[in-house]
């Protein structure tokens, strides 16, 4: 057991959360926490983590375990470059880190009697210690895991001696998600670990927590259902104060919830059934000749522990009035037209050059590419929302297009929701207006709200509201499922399926990706251009997967065909080389030093691949025995400070001897090519 909450009451004021909550997390879960916004998905992490105690309960750890808590939204911590701050929680194992080599240099200098001494003895115990604890905390992979982590999450070699200053609000939440990663802890808490990730940092997340140690754990908060099946083994579903857990993957749980559903709703009208059944009896008997019966059964109906009917917070959840009409006209087959679009901003490279295709009407295409790429800018410019460097942008005529922006500018924070519809539709009276609304879970007085009140879902959901009320045919829409629960992106996806319109959408969310879009516009940062591919998005990593297999297989074949040439050459006889020999030097002289200084080049070479082979043979077994020493550095030692001390100057000898092998190795295949 790693942490577990034990019979947990909490809530907020109005709001009871959860009653008699029991839940446990063991080593090797890989669980995934869903549930509606508001069931109490971050609060469960919060008790967990110990940020918030409960009302009644208790909330255990494991003594010894470590605990990393990512917060959905939380203050930044950070101070210096970018790479001080990833390293910034393990100041203790850098500072052990130079204790560690102060004391080697200390021990080192140490004579044969020293050592022996009261002195040395203490500094060797000291040393073992302090290996044990560094070793035990893989302190000889700190730099290396960081550095590997950071271009995980998307950052540049040049990134890392940014200042933490000139950090976007996106990239200060990716630093955050690498500090708790790189802790390596026992139980891993993540609430929306992949926001502000591009979906090439959301796969590299996958692999890594994937891999993850089976004597760790963790438990993921995440509307991103293609990251849920990829890691989870476990589903805990949030439900009316409880949690309902599914063993097995994100796919297997959408069926054993809705078998769940059915037979909790069969059982409720089963006894609703049988409990008329018998009322019907008791109406019709009680005063005839089966009165005591009757009687008996209105007894036993009495004490019937009647089941409450079940309620699906997901369906409701997902009861949004989603529905976009099409205008009154189709608009032209052309709906966007380009030809060779440039973007850029200033003086800074193209982000897009000569950029030219079609947008027919009926087409539903995904613009995808990383963060940076110029996705949205690449949207307002097909719009006329944003300036060009170069080319130009057709709109087809009679396309009315209906914008949806993720940063939801359209919504003015003094505005009341009610406002907010009565700017496009003022022949509404409120009445009207609030009933609108409440195809949007906007209930009750929620219509008076101000917008800035208001969460990102809530925002969200008004937004898509409005956009419903202007007539459109070209949907164009920049990350729409920001900020939905599962349940709401759910109803958007059937909603835009069922839009007989044109759709032009940029989303990092591939399930959605995968349900709305048969066309995809990757951007390639790279090269400043745009890949075409039909299809949804796992068509298109599908392609990506055939591309690489048959690129590595016919970089095979060309090694096989370059060795094969090399072999039929080194069967025949070699070309001549000619040397420098005098002018006047006879024809048999010249072809001997021709021959001599061959037959040297290949005695050099020759002792070169000997070398080489010996010094990979010297490297491997160097490794080994750093592996060994290390290992019985970072063991106990038992008291024995004689045979510890003679282990750090083997262990340090052995590390110079395999970084002086290192470079020789580079060297000579450096000069065998």
């Amino acid at each position: 057991m790693l942490a577990q909450l034990a019979d947990v009451h909490f809530g907020y004021p109005g709001t009871e959360l959860f009653e008699s909550l029991s839940f446990q997390v063991n080593p090797g879960q890989r669980i995934g926490l869903v549930g509606p916004n508001g069931a109490g998905k971050s609060t469960l992490l919060r008790l967990l983590a110990g940020d918030l105690a409960p009302d009644r309960g208790q909330v255990v750890r494991a003594r010894g375990k470590d605990v990393a808590y990512l917060h959905q939204s939380q203050e930044f911590h950070g101070q210096g470059t970018l790479w001080d701050t990833l390293l910034l929680p393990f100041a203790h194992l850098l500072k052990l880190r130079e204790e560690i080599a102060s004391l080697h240099d200390q021990i080192a200098a140490l004579s044969h009697d020293e050592a022996d001494s009261e002195r040395g003895q203490a500094l060797l115990r000291r040393y073992g210690d302090l290996e044990h604890e560094y070793a035990h905390h893989d302190g000889y992979t700190l730099e290396v895991r960081a550095k590997a982590l950071s271009h995980e999450l998307g950052f540049a070699d040049s990134d890392l001696h940014r200042p933490v200053a000139t950090l976007s609000g996106g990239e200060r939440g990716r630093v955050e998600l690498a500090k708790v990663l790189l802790a390596l802890p026992d139980l891993l808490l993540l609430d929306e670990p992949t926001n502000h990730l591009d979906v090439d940092a959301v796969e590299h997340l996958e692999e890594r927590l994937m891999g993850w140690d089976a004597t760790r754990a963790f438990v993921i908060v995440s509307h991103d259902r293609y990251f849920l099946q990829a890691v989870c083994n476990e589903i805990v579903d949030v439900e009316d104060g409880d949690v309902v857990r599914y063993p097995g993957s994100y796919e297997k749980y959408l069926v054993a919830r809705q078998q769940r559903h059915e037979q909790l709703n069969a059982a409720w009208q089963r006894q609703q059934d049988e409990i008329a059944r018998t009322e019907d009896f008791i109406r019709r008997n009680l005063a005839g000749q089966k009165t005591n019966q009757a009687k008996s059964r209105r007894k036993m109906l009495d004490k019937v522990d009647r089941l409450a009917r079940h309620r699906d917070a997901w369906a409701e959840a997902g009861e949004i009035g989603l529905r976009f009409a099409v205008s009154d006209h189709r608009g032209a087959k052309e709906a966007i037209r380009t030809e060779h679009l440039q973007l850029g901003f200033g003086s800074d490279p193209p982000l897009l050059r000569d950029f030219s295709t079609t947008l027919y009407r009926g087409e539903r295409v995904g613009i995808i590419g990383p963060n940076g790429a110029g996705k949205t800018t690449l949207l307002k410019a097909l719009i006329g929302r944003g300036p060009l460097r170069s080319g130009q942008v057709f709109v087809g005529p009679e396309v009315r297009i209906g914008y949806f922006d993720q940063k939801l500018s359209d919504l003015a924070d003094e505005h009341s929701l009610i406002d907010e519809i009565r700017s496009i539709r003022g022949d509404w009276n409120e009445d009207k207006t609030r009933s609108y609304l409440g195809r949007f879970r906007f209930t009750g007085e929620d219509g008076f709200k101000k917008v800035r009140g208001l969460s990102g879902g809530e925002r969200n959901r008004l937004q898509l509201a409005k956009l419903m009320l202007r007539p459109t045919n070209l949907l164009v829409m920049d990350e729409p499922t920001n900020h939905l629960d599962i349940p709401a992106r759910e109803t958007l996806e059937e909603a835009l399926c069922a839009f007989d319109g044109t759709l032009l959408v940029v989303s990092h969310d591939r399930y959605f990706l995968d349900r709305v879009v048969t066309k995809l516009l990757h951007i390639d940062p790279q090269t400043a251009s745009i890949d075409i591919h039909i299809g949804n998005y796992s068509d298109w990593k599908r392609r990506l997967a055939d591309d690489k297999r048959a690129v590595a297989e016919a970089a095979e074949a060309a090694r096989a065909a370059q060795a094969r040439a090399a072999q039929a050459k080194a069967a025949q006889k070699p070309a001549a080389v000619k040397p420098v020999v005098p002018d006047d030097a006879s024809d048999k002289t010249k072809r001997m030093a021709e021959y001599e200084a061959k037959k040297d080049r290949e005695r050099q070479r020759d002792r070169k691949v000997r070398r080489l082979g010996q010094v990979e043979v010297e490297i491997a077994t160097l490794e080994a025995r750093l592996k060994e020493l290390r290992e019985r550095l970072s063991a106990e030692h038992g008291g024995d400070w004689q045979q510890l001390h003679k282990l750090v100057d083997e262990e340090h000898t052995a590390d110079r001897k395999l970084q002086a092998l290192l470079g020789e190795w580079e060297q000579l295949s450096s000069e065998l090519g």
